[in-house]
């Protein structure tokens, strides 16, 4: 009985990387363009991964309907446009320059000039510090002044 399970186990192990593998169409320049099209396509999961590198059963099922698309005969923009009304600009790695997205695009560059308004204005104030010496008070300069004519006799 436990040979039986092991032989079930092994030959488990052996037929579940090819259940895993994913349908291909038959056309190698069509499935090249699934390919290519795959690494436009951000995963919703991984959010830093193409469809085509991540393992997340959602890249998986759009690898899938990316193929089935090509296999109907729709144009890549069209599948582009079926992703994006479906997820939003956000699937696609390069979004479009439009009022929704304008925080992708302009808000790395205004983080930085900001990093670097903000990195001026540190030095700027660290500079003049130094300038700005803090006046004495009666008592320390009177202190001073003793301590220049009479030597440093009161030190302990």
């Amino acid at each position: 009985m436990r040979r039986a399970l092991a032989l079930l186990a092994m030959l488990w192990l052996a037929v579940m990387p090819a259940l895993a593998q994913e349908a291909q169409l038959a056309d190698p320049a069509l499935e090249q363009r699934a390919r290519d099209l795959g690494r436009d396509i951000r995963c919703v999961v991984c959010q830093s991964q193409s469809v085509a590198d991540s393992d997340a059963d959602i890249a998986q099922e759009l690898r899938v309907l990316i193929r089935e698309q090509i296999a109907a005969g729709k144009s890549d923009q069209e599948i582009r446009d079926y992703l994006v009304a479906r997820y939003g600009d956000f699937v696609l790695f390069d979004p479009p320059f439009k009022g929704s997205t304008y925080v992708l695009w302009i808000g790395p560059f205004a983080i930085l000039v900001l990093a670097a308004i903000g990195v001026a204005i540190f030095f700027r104030r660290r500079a003049q510090e130094p300038a700005r010496a803090r006046e004495l008070s009666a008592d320390e300069h009177s202190r001073v002044e003793r301590l220049l004519h009479d030597g440093p006799e009161d030190r302990a």
